[in-house]
């Protein structure tokens, strides 16, 4: 079944993505409309009625402009139509005959429902047209002596198998990006060089709604930074996937949810946002449903400066004695994105519904580095040798879209279901360097001569994604689920570095080549689960085969890769009562080699300090084991759990120092690596005026490297966490603030120093409670930097890096029929078995 798949994904790869989309969606829109045998179709040669009236304040009698109707049928509570009320409050929406009833809505006035009066004798007395007169809606809220109760969704939400960050609650991160939400995410760690650790371990499975996108993937840290916050909804953790999920993903996987809202007529919000260094953005977040047709559009705009700087001091043994360095590191970065996303529902009946979307994004980004180097022998600080100087001039151009459609199918219950997916993604980013290296010589040996180099980089990326999942419930409390899903990736990377020779530019051999890069990973799974009282139970196979080649194009090199495995899970779940739960966990993962792992070519813009992938690495295996328990009580939910992985095949980047003075660093497969922790989570919300909620994760890494390395091993016991006060001054302000903290690390080579940060986010509610002002500082102290140590044979290595200095943003939000974020209490919504349908 794979096979004829992909036959037929073949054949049609030369489509234009875009036309394939929009010929499905406007297909299954005629097909709907289109008379069957002559007949016209449902709802035609019935007669229409209008549905019209006029929506107020009740206290100031004045009529709600945008305010929301929505005509549901009675008995199973269909949506037939809605509509807008006008700048007077009036509307006026087109129905049918039968038993209905209307649902009047406005942001920040409870909800009226009301039944509409259709008989015959009603419409014959109105030829056709139903007055349902002036609808007066009263504010929200329930006054108790003077203060107003507010009713918000927790900042995160708990459920035994995953935990959902709700990031229109943070503070801290408005007007950033997805990379700053992810960074103050529990259990989620960020590092200054955007790589996403989770529970202390890389490797993490990044998705977007569910899916793999190219604007989030493992080889694509900027991707990241240029989401606007304003874009996502919720980010989802899901640190032990069941056999439902792709096996990749050693840590577990990350899911990012954008916003998209299904609520009838017109609803959205706008965001705009400045701050310093240098950063503006603006943002809309819009829907509109009318009918079995729901439209929803995401729009960002940023630009954004980002100063860096970074220092290392190395000793080395040399021939001639001992080798210092000084090494200084001036960044400066400035980028401009834009970020869209469209997309339609088209609901054919009451069971199915038919998504289509285009997700794109443009960046062009200027980065401007300046490295010094102050190179001395035996004698330091006195013996200065010689002093270099070099400038990278780097212009970055990215371009990512994607297309997707989602086809979903309910049967006799919402638990019996059929959803297919088609995705396609093209990528394209090219990237220029100028490099000027300038040396001062004070040892009286000879000048030496300027150099000047530049380099290019073209890399483009396409990629077919095809799923297939159907679940069928069974007996009272079971459920079957059978999937099917195939991944088709291409990657060409074209990279070129030139010096100035004899006034003409010379290609470098060895730093120049192309390099193709051909993933094929075809999955088939399948997972029973059922309920015996208490104690419930799942258990899944998953089976993939993974075809990877590599090309190197100028030496000819071919490097296929082929594997078959397969990827059990089980879980058990026993819940003593409503408010305690226990959870028994095991699933089989697996990371494969990145694209950038792969590929022997990487960076120059360090001559000193390079970077290279390595073709040669093999895939890493965790088997990871997990028991968890919950309890929820009134005011305080309580999280705890064991977790333990065992992973063979480690890939580890691995620093080694060269004979002529640089460093290269590459990833190596170690031998294992062994991970036994404890997370503890909590959320507290018994006072009025506070919300309180932690995390700390303390574990111990053995890695085991003697196959590459004697001496290459390490035993590191640490811990990180944060804590979040959030506290309500009256009705319509919070201030929030957040501690993070990463303790010292061991690695392999070495050790990383402990991080400290506060974060600190204020809002203020403003227009009626209709937009919002927030104002946030992110690491107040200007203190997160990576501070580490490096020891081998020979060598000694301090260095200490900032990728981003302190920043302050101020950020406006206004929303149109839009509630701010509130709903239930901080209880989660995931099951026994993995939680959420991707």
């Amino acid at each position: 079944m794979i096979i004829c798949l992909n036959m037929v994904v073949i054949n049609y790869l030369h489509m234009r993505p875009l036309s394939l989309l929009l010929v499905l969606i406007m297909g299954s829109s005629l097909a709907a409309q289109r008379p069957t045998n002559g007949r016209p179709a449902r709802g035609q040669g019935q007669r229409t009625l209008q549905v019209k009236g006029q929506i107020i304040d009740q206290a100031t009698t004045m009529g709600l402009e945008f305010a929301t109707v929505s005509i549901f049928r009675s008995g199973d509570s269909t949506l037939i139509t809605g509509g807008l009320a006008d700048l007077d409050g009036k509307f006026s929406v087109d129905t049918r005959p039968g038993p209905q009833y209307a649902v009047v809505e406005f942001i920040g006035y409870n909800h009226l429902i009301m039944d509409v009066p259709i008989d015959r004798q009603a419409i014959r007395a109105a030829d056709g047209v139903i007055d349902l007169g002036t609808l007066a809606l009263s504010a929200e809220g329930i006054e108790l002596e003077g203060v107003t109760v507010r009713a918000e969704r927790s900042e995160t939400q708990f459920s035994l198998d995953k935990r959902v960050f709700n990031v229109g609650q943070d503070l801290a991160n408005q007007g950033g990006s997805a990379q700053d939400i992810l960074d103050n995410v529990p259990s989620v760690t960020v590092d200054v060089e955007g790589e996403v650790s989770l529970r202390g371990s890389n490797g993490v499975r990044i998705l977007i709604d569910g899916k793999p996108s190219g604007l989030a993937n493992q080889d694509n840290a900027n991707g990241l930074r240029a989401i606007p916050a304003n874009l996502i909804e919720s980010v989802e953790v899901i640190t032990n996937p069941s056999s439902r999920y792709e096996a990749e993903g050693m840590a577990g996987i990350i899911n990012i949810i954008l916003k998209k809202d299904k609520g009838s007529g017109f609803n959205g919000s706008f965001d705009v946002n400045a701050g310093y260094p240098l950063q503006a953005g603006l943002g809309a977040n819009v829907n509109y449903r009318k009918g079995n047709l729901n439209w929803f559009a995401n729009y960002g705009l940023n630009y954004n400066e980002r100063p860096g700087e970074g220092s290392a001091y190395l000793e080395q043994d040399v021939p001639a004695g001992t080798f210092f360095q000084d090494l200084d590191r001036q960044i400066d970065r400035s980028g401009i994105s834009n970020s869209l996303r469209l997309g339609i529902d088209y609901l054919p009946s009451e069971k199915e519904t038919l998504t289509g979307s285009f997700l794109m994004r443009i960046s062009d980004d200027d980065n401007f580095g300046r490295l010094q180097y102050d190179d001395y022998l035996n004698d330091y600080p006195n013996n200065l040798v010689v002093q270099t100087l070099r400038t990278d001039d780097e212009r970055e151009d990215e371009s990512n879209s994607q297309y997707s459609i989602n086809y979903r199918r309910e049967y006799s219950s919402r638990k019996h279901t059929l959803e297919a997916t088609i995705q396609y993604q093209d990528n394209l980013e090219t990237e220029s360097s100028d490099f000027v290296e300038r040396a001062v010589v004070f040892d009286g040996r000879d000048e030496i001569p300027d150099l000047i180099q530049r380099s290019a980089n073209a890399e483009g990326e396409r990629q077919w994604l095809f799923q297939v999942d159907f679940k069928k419930p069974f007996f009272d409390k079971g459920n079957f689920e059978l999937g099917l899903r195939s991944s088709i990736r291409m990657i060409n990377n074209d990279y070129k570095v030139e010096e100035l020779k004899d006034g003409g530019f010379e290609s470098l051999p060895g730093l120049s080549n192309i390099f193709d890069y051909d993933e094929n990973v075809h999955a088939l799974y399948s997972q029973i689960g059922n309920e015996w009282g208490k104690l419930s139970g799942q258990f899944g196979l998953r089976a993939e085969y993974t075809d990877v080649v590599t090309l190197l194009q100028t030496t000819n090199e071919i490097n296929p890769r082929d594997y078959f495995n397969l990827f059990p899970s089980a879980f058990l779940n026993y819940g003593f009562n409503e408010a305690n739960s226990l959870q028994v966990s095991y699933s089989r993962r697996i990371r494969r080699p990145r694209f950038w792992d792969l590929n022997p070519f990487f960076t120059f813009s360090d001559s000193r300090n390079t970077f290279s992938g390595n073709p040669n690495l093999d895939p890493e295996f965790t088997d990871s084991y997990e028991i968890n328990y919950i309890r929820y009580m009134d005011d305080l939910t309580l999280s705890g759990g064991v977790f333990y992985r065992h992973t063979t095949d480690v890939i580890q980047r691995v620093l080694t120092f060269l004979p002529n003075g640089t460093t290269n660093r590459q990833p190596e497969n170690l031998s294992t690596r062994d991970d036994v922790g404890v997370e503890l989570t909590f959320q507290y919300s018994g006072l009025k005026w506070l919300n309180l909620d932690g995390n700390a994760n303390f574990f111990r890494q053995q890695i085991n490297g003697q196959n590459f390395d004697d001496g290459f091993s390490a035993d590191n016991i640490t811990w990180f966490g944060r804590l979040t006060p959030r506290i309500k001054i009256g009705d319509v302000s919070d201030l929030q603030l957040r501690f993070n903290y990463r303790a010292p690390r061991e690695t392999v080579q070495g050790t990383n120093r402990a991080i400290a940060s506060l974060d600190i986010g204020w809002s203020l509610d403003v227009l009626d409670k209709q937009g919002t002002l927030t104002l946030s500082v992110r690491d107040v102290f200007n203190d997160r930097r990576r501070r580490s140590t490096t020891v081998g044979e020979g060598f000694f290595r301090e260095s200490e890096f900032q990728w981003r200095a302190r920043t302050t943003n101020l950020a406006f939000n206004y929303r149109i029929n839009q509630k701010k974020k509130r709903g239930s209490g901080n209880r989660g919504g995931g099951d026994y078995d993995g939680g959420g349908e991707f």
